[in-house]
């Protein structure tokens, strides 16, 4: 049977726990027991742990040998920020997909309240992709940024950096993801889209316009399928 993994909140040569509210999830709603096994992800691998000691404030686990992963593909997703609750939807999803890392942007048609609160949102994102991220088996979470303008993004990565948008009527994202690529940025525009002038800041800036078809998906569903399909290619 599959173990269960967690991602240690910190590691001592060969114990690792999990403390505060990660620790009282696996005790009080899990029942954690002393002797239980589980997947343990300590930075870049992944060990088994059993639990040596339980409280509501640290689980301690023993930990053994080195479990197999693969290696995740390095995807970074500007994702333009827009309603929460369809945003948290989108993170929560791209993490499981295997997204690296995740910059909120705001954009020009950002709701200006949404804008506003999006900063104190952050250490919620965090905590999604965190439990995202171990659902989903991965060895880490993926990177969230603080919250930034759209001129503020600059370079990001060494891979095609490429924004999405339903005006491209005839680039489409698989034709300018090359297979050889191992690593991509693509940037998710807001509801209602980038607006003109962003497109333009893109193009001057190097990256490729390109679409996901004649369709026309909400934002959290663009984020998704895109991330989706750049990670398969990556892969």
């Amino acid at each position: 049977m599959t173990r269960r993994r967690w991602i240690a909140d910190d590691v001592h040569g060969n114990i690792a726990s999990l403390i505060g509210e990660h620790a009282a999830h696996l005790s009080r709603v899990l029942r954690a027991q002393i002797g239980q096994e589980f997947d343990i992800a300590c930075g870049d691998a992944v060990r088994r742990g059993k639990i040596v000691s339980v409280s509501d404030e640290r689980v301690e686990f023993a930990l053994g040998e080195e479990v197999a992963t693969r290696g995740a593909a390095e995807l970074t997703l500007a994702l333009a920020v827009f309603k929460f609750d369809r945003m948290e939807w989108a993170i929560e999803k791209c993490t499981e997909i295997g997204v690296a890392r995740i910059i909120p942007v705001i954009a020009r048609r950002t709701d200006a309240h949404l804008a506003g609160a999006a900063v104190k949102r952050h250490e919620r994102w965090l905590r999604l992709a965190r439990q995202a991220a171990e659902q989903s088996r991965r060895t880490a979470p993926p990177e969230i940024s603080a919250p930034i303008k759209l001129k503020e993004l600059g370079r990001v990565g060494a891979g095609p950096q490429i924004v999405l948008s339903e005006s491209e009527m005839k680039i489409r994202l698989r034709d300018v993801l090359p297979s050889s690529a191992t690593e991509a940025v693509l940037a998710v525009g807001p509801e209602g889209g980038w607006v003109d002038d962003e497109l333009q800041w893109f193009q001057q800036s190097g990256w490729t316009i390109a679409s996901l078809g004649q369709t026309i998906l909400r934002a959290e569903t663009a984020a998704i399928v895109a991330a989706a399909l750049a990670v398969e290619i990556l892969s």
